[in-house]
């Protein structure tokens, strides 16, 4: 079978959040499973651009209303992320260095989305699969089935991956002149809201939609900004299918980023080592119990409570706790969390910033990390975490309801119900109590690094949907 996967995002080429972990290992996973998995997105200017070796697959131009652009489709030439990787250059839209944030977004994905297919409609044969991850790809399944260019694809089952069901890349009818001919009666499938909703379309014409989580399919039933009636009505071809994490990037053994590797053997040596190097960096007591925050700073992660978080547990704690925060975001964020340093030098500190190699160093140092999510589609975070043998500290819900079990009910975790200070700083306190109890610690340390949440299963679940 061959499987096209369309997303924005890919690791390590280009990666702002989860969407980029998943599609940067979904389709490896695939193709030892003996498929044959292919990912198509954009080429931005990124050092993975600039540090490998590619050729040009198709040369061509690009109609968005009434410009062209030009084309090019370069193939990564020695597949070493374990698929084929094809990046589409469209000068003036997509040679940039940033993936979102620009004020021409909706053109550039958009252009992306329909050279993408213009290539696709040249080749000989055709794939068995076009899988669409998110918004930024959701008009392929509408372009596909109605628009005359590709009619000869139209029998092309598509599938839709909801990552994230808050962005969903809404833009006027003014641009509908964007969009390849079609017949325009069929404008209804791209409505949602008086507007044109690329999520919404490609919930409507997808031959298949899945989420991250099962937890996550239930919560969009009552929180999808907006499109909860249409999920609603599509509920019959949508399916919740948990992500996995890739453990071969994240092998605490094997991880060259860390200062000492380990296993569920040698936990406690190795986590002591990467704790002592951590808490030397960032000016922390060793000895006490380490709490992290890693991610982005928004309101989805419940990430504009964390300074208030921080300071009244710092402040609970007399000191006894080391705190560290590693993320960007919000900049009265930002800058509340750097004041922080000042307040509590020796229990605390922070990176703003994106650091992928600090991430993994933390995640090998820390003795617990804190999600206290609003939405957590499926949570990465908190798998990278139980691997790296940290306890994680999470809101019950979403992907985290799915993954983490509380220690009061027999598992290995510690959850709460409400974004709000209070509960998560009740759970730090709970967290707290478990860390003076070393054997207890131990016992779950070992317990959570023998837990599988690698690829394997959820992609045997997604040839099996294909299969459908």
């Amino acid at each position: 079978m061959e499987i096209i996967h369309f997303s924005a995002e890919c690791y390590p080429v280009a990666k702002v959040g989860g969407l980029g972990d998943v599609v940067g290992a979904l389709p490896k996973y695939q193709n030892k499973l003996g498929h044959v998995a292919k990912v198509v997105m954009p080429a931005y200017q990124t050092k993975f651009l600039h540090q490998h070796d590619f050729e040009v697959v198709y040369d061509g131009w690009v109609r968005l209303g009434y410009t062209n652009f030009q084309v090019r489709i370069f193939r990564e030439k020695t597949n070493e992320l374990g698929f084929d990787l094809y990046l589409v250059h469209i000068g003036g839209l997509l040679d940039r260095e940033k993936v979102y944030g620009y004020d021409d977004d909706t053109e550039r994905f958009l252009a992306f989305q329909i050279a993408a297919l213009d290539w696709i409609a040249q080749w000989e044969h055709q794939p068995n699969v076009i899988h669409c991850h998110d918004h930024h790809t959701g008009l392929i399944p509408f372009m596909l089935g109605n628009c005359h260019n590709y009619r000869h694809l139209n029998h092309i089952p598509t599938v839709l991956t909801i990552h994230n069901a808050q962005y969903q890349g809404q833009f006027g009818w003014d641009k509908l002149y964007y969009l390849p001919a079609f017949d325009l009666r069929n404008s209804s499938k791209l409505d949602w809201g008086n507007c044109i909703n690329p999520l919404a379309s490609a919930i409507k014409c997808a031959w298949r939609v899945t989420t991250v989580s099962p937890s996550y399919l239930e919560e969009i039933s009552y929180n999808a900004n907006g499109l909860e009636n249409l999920l609603a009505q599509e509920r019959g071809k949508s399916f919740g299918i948990l992500n996995g994490i890739d453990v071969e990037v994240w092998n605490p053994q094997k991880d060259p980023m860390l200062t000492k590797g380990f296993n569920a053997r040698t936990v406690e040596s190795g986590k002591k080592a990467n704790k002592d190097a951590i808490c030397a960096i960032f000016n922390l007591d060793k000895e006490k119990p380490l709490f992290t925050f890693i991610g982005r700073l928004v309101g989805e992660k419940g990430a504009d409570l964390l300074p208030d978080i921080f300071y009244n547990a710092l402040q609970q704690s007399d000191g006894e706790i080391n705190i560290i925060a590693l993320g960007s975001g919000d900049p009265h964020v930002e800058d509340r969390l750097n004041e922080l340093t000042h307040q509590f030098p020796g229990s605390y500190n922070a990176y703003i910033g994106y650091n992928e190699a600090l991430s993994h160093q933390i995640y090998a140092a820390a003795d617990f990390i804190l999600m206290p999510s609003r939405v957590e589609p499926c949570g990465l975070n908190q798998m990278y975490a139980l691997r790296y043998g940290t306890i994680p500290i999470v809101r019950r819900i979403g992907g985290l309801k799915d993954t983490i079990i509380d220690i009061g009910d027999g598992g290995f975790g510690i959850c709460h119900d409400q974004t709000s200070i209070w509960d998560v700083g009740h759970a730090i306190g709970r967290a707290y109590e478990l860390f003076l109890d070393q054997k207890k610690v131990k016992e779950i340390r070992k317990f959570i690094m023998a837990l599988d949440h690698s690829w394997d299963k959820a992609a045997q679940q997604y040839i099996d949907l294909y299969q459908m």
